[in-house]
């Protein structure tokens, strides 16, 4: 078994991508990410890498491009003011099919908002966030063994796939600490294969090119569609997603992150109470566990989905279910945490309506 250490959640997500091979780190300091640049300032060096303090978001992204096509690991991590302003050079690099791995570890907003943990980035973390076409892999851990050991599913996502890999925690993972085991396999970058893409200054090769566009006519559409192929392969292979006590649920619950963890106090709760509540976490944000979602209405005809935001994840729960099923939201916006007793009185009251509902069709 391997040993534990007690981690802070940034400190545990930067050792945990240098153990998946990352050898370059470019980043900007801002609350409640700090802890990652700083550790990665003193690690990389030990490891033989490169650390960057970029004088801002924006070079910073760009710094990443640039290594990554030469396709060493790298990374760069941030929180959401930070995450708007390198949206841009996502979609440079979603263009130039690289794979890297981003961080972001939310705080309140819109705007400069405030450095509590949040959960607003959803849309922009799924969606893409830049402009264009482009997909980006998304996992959402719930406490630091996770932000320990995903790095390593990222990396490996990104670069058979070729897209950037991001890992969307809130504030307050990043800040917590909890025993951390390391699980993932560790990788040595130099006894990994050159990519076929990656630049280089071996000569005696064919000439390599990368870049983000093609201007000859019909050439963007099919880069682009070449890639929605890839897109589609994630989404059959790559869901990840955890349930608890579905097997008999009558509700099911759905959250990611510090909202899941909130969640399995209410759930435990409402069991108590004689509520059959169940919870689905999304681990993957993108792809999104729909398959998942559609096969539980066949069966449970109510879900809560529970957000530290105004509700974005809802919708791809909507989505999911098309109609098959009622759908609530328990939202708690601008770094606001629902508590467990909150989570449980929405559920009796949404189990209430409905008996009453039955009654008076009666």
């Amino acid at each position: 078994m391997a040993e534990k250490i007690l981690m802070k959640g940034n400190e545990a997500l930067a050792e945990g991508a240098v153990r998946a091979g990352c050898r370059f780190f470019a980043g900007y300091p801002i609350t409640p990410q700090n802890e990652v640049p700083e550790y990665m300032s003193w690690r990389m060096s030990q490891v033989g890498g490169a650390f960057v303090q970029s004088e801002s978001e924006v070079s910073a992204i760009n710094m990443i491009y640039g290594a990554a096509a030469t396709g060493v690991r790298c990374m760069t991590s941030s929180s959401s003011p930070g995450m708007s302003l390198k949206q841009e050079g996502m979609s440079y690099c979603a263009g130039a099919d690289l794979p890297l791995l981003v961080a972001n570890v939310m705080r309140g907003g819109p705007g400069l908002g405030n450095i509590a943990g949040a959960q607003g980035d959803y849309w922009q973390a799924t969606r893409g966030g830049g402009h264009g076409d482009y997909r980006t892999f998304v996992m959402a851990p719930n406490g630091v063994n996770e932000m320990a050991n995903f790095p390593h599913k990222c990396y490996e996502v990104a670069y058979k796939y070729r897209l950037p890999s991001m890992i969307l925690a809130d504030g307050i993972i990043g800040q917590m600490m909890e025993p951390v085991e390391f699980t993932a396999p560790e990788t040595d970058p130099k006894k990994l294969p050159e990519p076929s893409w990656a630049l280089g200054i071996n000569t005696g090769r064919e000439k390599r090119i990368v870049k983000s566009y093609d201007l000859r006519e019909g050439c963007l559409e099919k880069m682009v569609l070449e890639r929605i192929k890839r897109y589609r392969q994630i989404e059959q292979n790559e869901v990840i997603y955890e349930e608890k006590m579905m097997e008999d649920a009558e509700i099911a619950i759905v959250a990611y992150g510090t909202s899941a963890r909130v969640s399995v106090a209410g759930m435990k709760l409402a069991r108590e109470n004689g509520l059959k509540a169940g919870l689905l976490r999304p681990i993957t944000l993108w792809p999104f566990p729909r398959a998942r979602i559609a096969e539980l209405s066949k069966r449970v005809k109510k879900f809560l989905v529970v957000e530290m935001s105004m509700g974005q994840m809802v919708e791809d729960v909507q989505l999911s279910l098309n109609g098959r099923a009622e759908v609530h939201l328990l939202a708690k916006p601008g770094a606001g945490v629902p508590t467990a007793d909150e989570l449980y009185k929405t559920l009796e009251n949404i189990v209430k309506k409905g008996a009453k509902e039955y009654a008076a069709a009666k």
